[in-house]
Formats: structure tokens, sequence, C-alpha cells
């Protein structure tokens, strides 16, 4: 029996080894500058949500984006 991975629109597995490999690449100072650099983006908000409302805050986020 095979499985077949099913990619968000946009993405292939091509794409998903890059990103990967990026992130495994990269040396703890990398990531916490890219962190830094996110924190900064005045575009963007980040927060802290509680666990059990990722699910609906995803879902919110997806219909935004259609």
């Amino acid at each position: 029996m095979t499985t077949q991975s099913k990619f968000p629109p946009g993405w292939d597995e091509a794409r998903v080894c890059r990103v990967l490999a990026h992130y495994e690449e990269q040396t703890e100072e990398e990531a916490v500058a890219e962190d830094e650099a996110a924190v900064e983006d005045k575009s963007q908000t980040v927060m802290e949500i509680p666990s059990d409302l990722v699910p609906a805050v995803r879902e919110l986020i997806a219909k935004r984006g259609r």
C-alpha cells in the first residue's frame, strides 16, 4: 500500500525539503535573528494564544486567505 502526501496549494515535496533544510542547517544565532526580525515586522503580529484555540485561529486565517 502506498500513501500519497498531500501538500497545500503551491507546495510540493521539493519545497518542503528546501524548508526543512533551511531550518535544519540554521545556526542558533541565525534562528534567533530570524525570530527577532519577525517580531519587529510591523505588518505582522506575534501573540500567545491558548493551545486549544489554535485550530479555530488557523481556520480564521485560512478563510481570510481564500
